[in-house]
């Protein structure tokens, strides 16, 4: 059974490890970011409201405006007459525009006739009248430019990042940045870098109040748009993007400040972290790269869509617009500008942008926060914790239920998260907790239940106390007649059982010792062992006879373990029952002992004697008066390499002249906690000044064990032989041995 535990332990932290590599950013899997995606995503489509922000229209260049007006690009005199209506007629609040203006309208014709006038009509003075009456109306960049003056304008332009220097590509002029980053800031900051730029003539973007651009180098690996930096440098210089940039000219165009954690580390390196940017009274939590999480308020359609044609021709409800934050933008197939979002497969750009800038007026953009990661950490060891106990110690049915109850707690709680804004990873704790049900439940159906049956076969042939039926059955495996075998006993006795007994009638007497044999019985058994007797409170088994069992000592090192675990539960239950509290010593020594059919003609037993015996006897005698609860020989500690001891001292027992070492068993090594092992290093330095005599040192040293653990009893024993060395020195040819003067 617990090698059973054992596996299962290991099957869990096998999961748990490499869960935990991904969540520490030391490697990512792939499928492990699709799959936090898709919650997300789920997450995301689940609770959005999908309802119109009214605030936010969106002009759209669509089917019906390219068949009237004629293909885009448009001419600039349209353009200005377009953004003229809006602001002229229908009073719009601000104007962000989700095109770029890269290059000079020629449409018009003036360069060809400016040529002529230069070159063969220049003598020709009607032609050179006339074309000083239309040049100003021929000149469509400056016509757009001055529908542009004193509006709260944003003009679109794109950044490029990651691309190789000669081909790096510089046009138009950029708007004026937010700000320019110090140096410091600039290498520790993880803001998209961006390497070259697309932007508007610089006519028209001197004309506009603002600029901002509409790239996302935020784009997943799947190509959605989930994520959409507000911000992006270029040369050291912050710029903002055009949602950002739309909506801080609707409230009044504040000051843009940058909220950065510069505390941090990351990889031993100081670390700065970008956690929020303040737009006036407007707090947008954004994540490391200055990015924030599109807060889709449903499908295409979440805002107001008017045709650009029809305030062209103002045939639109001017109510629609009046005072509104309009977006300028295409969502004509043709035109290109359609995103992949978790929302809807085709989606229109612009329509992104107008839900960022809904999320910040609105205060409704969620944010991953900061101690999302330790917040993981501890998430999936609970839920590993959780699960390892329910799949290991519940039957499969209630196993599954409660794997189904803690599924749910973990995704009420991140939907409890979600609600308030927060988002918290939900792929990883749900993994966990599939691959490790189907590990457990796999590893249950296909080789625990055989190895049931196996053992309860094996079991069998070990029960009975007196050997009848095991004997008969495996005759040619013993000698009746007694043989010398090597072999590991065990001792368990009752402390204070004189006062104990002295406190009970017979009846209360009996069911107590009944109560504690059987239980005890049953493990001794689990483990392969052979009761050898009982002796009022106590019992002797051995390991090793009938039949063979080369890993004698480490069954019967288990067994001890388990017997201890075994009592804890039957105190609870004697306090229950009003029944006194017990509590029991064992004493393991592994060595030659001679076995087999002893007694007299009345009645024999199947037994072991021998020197071996008798010092298992002694030392299960001295647990209690080093405070321990099992104590073993040389040979046992030998035997079993994978547990972690404790060397308790050097003693000569009663009865006995040849020294023998003694030892704590303290765990598996996998299973001691490291505080433990830190609490045995200082103890094994304390007895190596201890032997050496040097007890100021010693003294010392088990004096801050004693104060760091006053539970137990083996700090206090030496710090009281010290005080008695030195009283009485042992002398310089001292070999450090205890001798006990009692049983």
């Amino acid at each position: 059974m617990q090698l059973q535990r054992i596996i299962r332990l290991l099957l869990s932290l096998l999961v748990l490890i490499a869960l935990l590599i991904d969540a520490s950013d030391l490697q990512h899997y792939p499928f492990l970011e699709k799959l936090e995606n898709w919650t997300y995503d789920s997450r995301l489509n689940f609770t959005r409201p999908d309802t119109i922000d009214k605030n936010i229209v969106i002009v759209d260049i669509d089917e019906i405006s390219l068949a009237e007006v004629g293909r885009f690009p448009w001419k600039r005199d349209v353009m200005a007459r377009l953004v003229t209506n809006l602001f002229d007629f229908y009073q719009v609040k601000t104007l962000g525009i989700d095109i770029v203006f890269a290059e000079k309208d020629t449409s018009s014709g003036l360069e060809a006739f400016t040529k002529l006038a230069n070159n063969e009509l220049k003598n020709n003075d009607h032609f050179l009248t006339t074309l000083d009456k239309l040049r100003p109306s021929l000149q469509f960049d400056q016509l757009f430019s001055k529908s542009l003056l004193n509006k709260d304008i944003v003009l679109g332009y794109y950044f490029k990042s990651s691309i190789e220097k000669e081909k790096v590509v510089k046009t138009g002029t950029l708007p004026l940045a937010i700000t320019k980053m110090t140096d410091e800031f600039s290498q520790r900051l993880a803001i998209y870098k961006a390497e070259g730029y697309g932007a508007n003539i610089k006519i028209l973007q001197n004309a506009a109040r603002s600029g901002g651009y509409f790239d996302n180098p935020s784009v997943d690996a799947d190509g959605v748009f989930r994520r959409v930096p507000l911000i992006q440098s270029y040369n050291k210089f912050l710029y903002s993007s055009l949602s950002l940039a739309t909506a801080r000219l609707a409230i009044g165009n504040p000051k843009i400040e940058l909220i950065v954690e510069t505390d941090g580390k990351k990889n031993g390196q100081d670390y700065y972290a970008l956690e929020a940017i303040n737009l006036g009274q407007y707090r947008i939590p954004v994540d490391d790269n200055g990015a924030v999480y599109v807060p889709y308020r449903g499908k295409k359609g979440s805002f107001e869509y008017i045709s650009a044609f029809k305030v062209l021709d103002k045939s639109a409800d001017i109510n629609r617009l009046k005072n509104k934050i309009i977006l300028l933008g295409t969502s004509a197939p043709g035109l290109l500008d359609l995103r992949s979002t978790p929302v809807q497969n085709v989606y229109p750009g612009v329509e992104v942008h107008a839900n960022i800038i809904s999320g910040i007026l609105n205060e409704t953009i969620k944010h991953k926060p900061a101690w999302t990661v330790g917040y993981e950490f501890v998430l999936l060891v609970l839920v590993a914790i959780a699960m390892y106990i329910v799949l290991t110690y519940l039957s499969p049915i209630l196993a599954a239920l409660s794997s189904l109850i803690i599924t749910v707690i973990v995704i009420a709680g991140t939907f409890l998260a979600w609600n308030n804004l927060l988002i918290l990873p939900m792929a990883s704790p749900l993994l966990l907790i599939v691959l490790m049900f189907t590990l457990h439940m796999t590893y249950g159906f296909f080789i625990e239940s055989r190895g049931k049956r196996q053992l309860a076969h094996m079991f069998g042939q070990y029960i009975p106390p007196e050997l009848v039926d095991e004997m008969s059955e495996t005759a040619s495996e013993f000698s009746l007649e007694g043989e010398s075998r090597e072999m590991t006993v065990l001792f368990s006795d009752v402390r204070g059982f004189t006062t104990i007994s002295e406190g009970l009638d017979p009846k209360q007497l009996t069911h107590l010792m009944n109560a504690l044999l059987t239980p005890m019985t049953r493990v001794i058994h689990r483990n392969r062992g052979t009761i050898d007797k009982y002796m009022g409170d106590a019992i002797m088994s051995f390991w090793g006879a009938p039949l063979h069992d080369p890993e004698h000592a480490r069954h019967a090192l288990y067994a001890a373990f388990d017997m201890m675990k075994e009592l804890k539960i039957m105190q609870k239950e004697f306090k229950e029952k009003g029944l006194p509290h017990v509590n029991i010593g064992i004493g393991l020594n592994t060595g030659i002992m001679n076995v087999g059919n002893m007694g007299s003609e009345f009645r024999v037993a199947y037994t072991v004697l021998g020197d071996t015996v008798n010092l298992g006897s002694r030392l299960e005698g001295l647990t209690k008066a080093y405070g321990v609860d099992i104590i073993v020989g040389e040979a046992t500690k030998a035997a079993v390499p994978e547990f972690i001891f404790r060397e308790l001292d050097k003693v000569r027992v009663k009865g006995k002249q040849e020294p023998v070492t003694i030892f704590e068993p303290v765990g598996h090594k996998n299973d001691v906690d490291k505080s433990i092992i830190s609490e045995i290093s200082r103890y094994k330095q304390a007895l190596r000044v201890y032997h050496k005599q040097d007890w100021d040192k010693a003294e010392v040293e088990f004096f801050n064990l004693s104060r760091s653990f006053p539970n137990c009893k083996l700090y206090t024993e030496y710090l009281d032989r010290i005080n008695s060395y030195r009283l009485n020195p042992p002398g310089e040819n001292w070999d450090g041995v205890f001798t006990h003067t009692s049983k």
